[in-house]
């Protein structure tokens, strides 16, 4: 970051707007996407033939204290029963990361794993527990933004006047300021864009925050919740936003130039700092409180997404732990998997795991009732169809 870097500009609605509703965190401007909008998008300027880099890769290990012993609101997380809010569930942080170039020409994926947040910081005055902090950045025009964003996003989130009374607030701040940081760095080239996705923790409440089209998913007894919204410009909330703005949408792209919605960088597409724009680097923010159900987070850019579905992740990094309770392990085998299917980008995955223990076998009981048709019923059947013929 450049020094004297000035922090005194416009921050629109940088210090309010949010909503806890169902114990998510989100914008109060930004609309409820529809699920119907699942489909991904890919870059069609040709597929050039796979080149395979070296795996990059981390793996480290913490153990949180009690809730019982941490300061937490929990009256905000109303996805979660009262049995789950008075659990004695003691999480253990555990993350292992993959990267691949894959089949494109550079790599400019970047990504960050801190399994003990406190070590990682030294003392901070105020911070409540120990936590954790995970990223994933998908660059793009070169890995300029990505990079800065990666060094840097911890640092405003810490910074920032609202940390840690209001860890919400200060994560959205963090992302604003540091877009505005990238572009007053006059040594990088600040029309290079990446994407954004952070998981923060502290104790068992875990905000997700992101603002692109990577992707956050819960694993959560086999069945995956997605923590985060693709931001892609023909979403209909994203695609309201950006009309409303001035901008315009060609074949699934923003003014025609870029495949998503938000993105931090990217500042040829960007008016003044301050000013409302179509391509936004405003998170999206979304809150919960970890139970014993919630066995892991994949955290994942979009070149993992675009072959696979969010289940099917889950289903199969399930699989992995069970056989080896390995994250780094389990994280290659996705970054694997996703290569195999024929992934046109770069792959990043992170796994972060929330017991010491592998995910426990799941047993359906079978079920006692069976259903049958008479002879009498079959012949009804069978002369309805052949009425219908």
């Amino acid at each position: 970051m450049a020094a004297g870097t000035d922090f005194s500009l416009p921050f629109p609605d940088i210090e309010g707007g949010y909503s806890k509703d169902n114990g998510k965190v989100s914008s109060v401007r930004d609309e409820i996407s529809e699920n119907s909008d699942d489909s991904k998008q890919t870059l069609v300027n040709g597929k050039p033939p796979r080149h395979l880099s070296v795996v990059r890769h981390s793996i480290s290990t913490t153990t949180l204290i009690s809730p019982s012993d941490l300061d937490l609101d929990l009256g905000g997380t109303g996805a979660n029963s009262p049995s789950e809010v008075i659990s004695s569930f003691l999480p253990v942080f555990r993350s292992g990361s993959c990267a691949e170039q894959g089949p494109k020409q550079y790599m400019e994926d970047e990504h960050i794993c801190i399994d003990n947040l406190p070590q990682h910081l030294g003392e901070i005055e105020g911070f409540p527990s120990p936590g954790a902090f995970y990223g994933v950045f998908d660059g793009h025009g070169g890995i300029d933004a990505a990079s800065f964003i990666r060094d840097n996003i911890l640092k405003f989130i810490v910074e920032d006047s609202f940390f840690p009374v209001c860890f919400e607030k200060a994560i959205k701040n963090a992302f604003l300021r540091a877009d505005y940081a990238f572009a007053d760095d006059s040594s990088l080239d600040i029309s290079s864009g990446t994407t954004a996705l952070t998981a923060f923790i502290s104790g068992r409440t875990m905000i997700v925050a992101n603002a692109g089209d990577c992707r956050a998913v819960l694993g959560k007894r086999g069945r995956a919740i997605e923590m985060s919204k693709d931001h892609k410009p023909n979403y209909t909330s994203e695609r309201l936003r950006i009309e409303k703005l001035g901008g315009a949408i060609y074949d699934g792209y923003l003014n025609g130039q870029l495949s998503v919605s938000r993105a931090l960088g990217d500042w040829h597409m960007k008016g003044s700092k301050g000013s409302a724009c179509p391509l936004s680097a405003e998170p999206e923010l979304q809150e919960t409180l970890l139970t014993e159900d919630d066995e892991f987070l994949i955290l994942g850019c979009d070149g993992l997404w675009d072959v696979m579905s969010s289940q099917c992740a889950v289903t199969m990094a399930r699989k992995e732990l069970m056989l080896h309770n390995d994250p780094e392990r389990c994280s290659k085998e996705l970054v694997r998997e996703a290569l195999k299917r024929n992934t046109c980008d770069n792959l990043t995955v992170i796994v972060i795991c929330f017991s010491s223990d592998p995910p426990p076998r799941i047993e359906i009981v079978p079920s006692r009732v069976r259903r049958s048709i008479s002879a009498e019923g079959l012949n009804l059947l069978k002369g309805v169809l052949e009425g219908n013929l």
